[in-house]
C-alpha cells in the first residue's frame, strides 16, 4: 500500500476517495519525560527511537483499517503530537484511504 503526505501519487490517478483513516499510539509519561529530562546521548537515542516506532504504530493502524476499506493508498498522512494531561504523549496520524487507477500513466 502507499503511504504518502502528498494530495496526489504521481503515475496514478485517484478513483475514489473512500474516506478518513487514523491511528494513535501512547507513550507513557516516564519515557516522555526521561527523554526529555535526561540529556545524555542514549537516552535521547533511545527516546527518539520510541517516538519512531509510536509513529509507525499509528501508520500501521491506519493501513490496516484502510486495508478493510480495500484502499489502494493513503493519501495527505498528517501527523499530530498531544501531551495528555498524566504527561504522556498521544502521536496521532490521520489521511485519506483512495482506490486508485488500476494502470500508472504513462508520461
Amino acid at each position: 500500500m502507499i503511504v504518502t503526505t502528498t494530495k496526489t501519487i504521481e503515475n496514478h490517478s485517484i478513483t475514489d476517495y473512500l474516506g478518513l483513516v487514523a491511528g494513535e499510539s501512547i507513550l507513557e509519561a516516564k519515557e516522555v519525560l526521561a527523554g526529555i529530562a535526561d540529556h545524555k546521548a542514549e537516552n535521547y537515542e533511545t527516546y527518539k527511537v520510541k517516538m519512531t516506532k509510536a509513529r509507525l504504530f499509528a501508520v500501521e493502524q491506519m493501513k490496516t483499517k484502510a486495508e478493510k476499506m480495500e484502499a489502494d493508498a493513503i493519501v495527505a498522512i498528517d501527523f499530530d503530537y498531544v501531551a495528555l494531561p498524566d504527561n504522556s504523549l498521544m502521536v496521532a496520524a490521520s489521511g485519506t484511504a483512495v482506490k486508485l487507477s488500476e494502470q500508472s500513466l504513462s508520461m
